[in-house]
């Protein structure tokens, strides 16, 4: 028999999915990065890769969460679990948070694959994170480009600001 705590802590539990991409140039050569997180708390994955084609920020921001989301399915993560996915992307979190915007006529094939992968989850949540919240999976993105991590910029300070006497 299962204890309330225990049955409580199984109903909340949940995958959790920061992803984060990089076009260098935008569009340009693509790489994608993804940090997930198992129901434990422990970082199960992570997804460092270029692709082998160009593409545009949004376009890469998208195949990130396809990469990530791809794993889950291959891994045979139960279609009882919920999935809550973190990206600091806007369009991506507006497209697939059921927010109505026009869509991307180009990216609408991938976008589709995501809400299909997406409900083969219980639950998905969308969110979107500023920039500074998304630091590990940005690193993965870059490194997969052979970039350099960016520098942290914390929040309410903008790069390269300085106070005149």
């Amino acid at each position: 028999m299962t204890s309330p705590q225990a049955a409580a802590s199984l109903q909340a539990a949940h995958w959790v999915i920061h992803c984060d991409a990089s076009a260098w140039p935008n569009p340009g050569r693509m790489g994608l990065g993804a940090v997930l997180t198992g129901p434990d708390g422990t970082v199960r994955h992570q997804i460092s890769e270029a692709t082998p084609f160009t593409g545009c920020n949004n376009e890469a921001e998208l195949r990130a969460l396809l990469a990530a989301l791809d794993w889950l399915a291959r891994q045979g993560v139960p279609a009882s679990t919920t999935v809550r996915v973190f990206s600091d992307n806007s369009v991506l979190v507006e497209q697939l948070g059921g927010r109505a915007i026009a869509p991307i006529e180009r990216l609408s094939p991938l976008f589709d694959a995501a809400r299909r992968l997406l409900q083969a989850f219980q639950g998905a949540d969308l969110q979107w994170i500023p920039r500074h919240r998304n630091g590990a999976a940005d690193a993965l993105a870059r490194a997969a480009l052979g970039l350099a991590p960016k520098a942290a910029i914390p929040p309410g300070r903008r790069k390269g600001s300085r106070k005149r006497r």
